[in-house]
């Protein structure tokens, strides 16, 4: 078995990494399971009355600081 030597700032780096890392992803699923669920009939309705959705940007504003 080898050793791995790293100074604590190194390790304390990793490791906020890390725990960020997962985070991320676990708000990733408490907001998934926040969206609402809805029926095949439900999305059809939708996508009748408004149209699929697209990738376009509807709305952009810059903002100078």
């Amino acid at each position: 078995m080898s050793t791995i030597t790293i100074n604590e700032k190194e390790l304390k780096m990793v490791v906020k990494e890390s725990v960020r890392e997962v985070l991320a992803q676990e708000l990733m699923k408490l907001r998934a399971l926040a969206l609402p669920d809805i029926s095949d009939k439900e999305q059809k309705e939708i996508e009748k009355l408004y149209g699929k959705p697209t990738r376009k940007i509807a709305k952009s504003v810059k903002i100078k600081l």
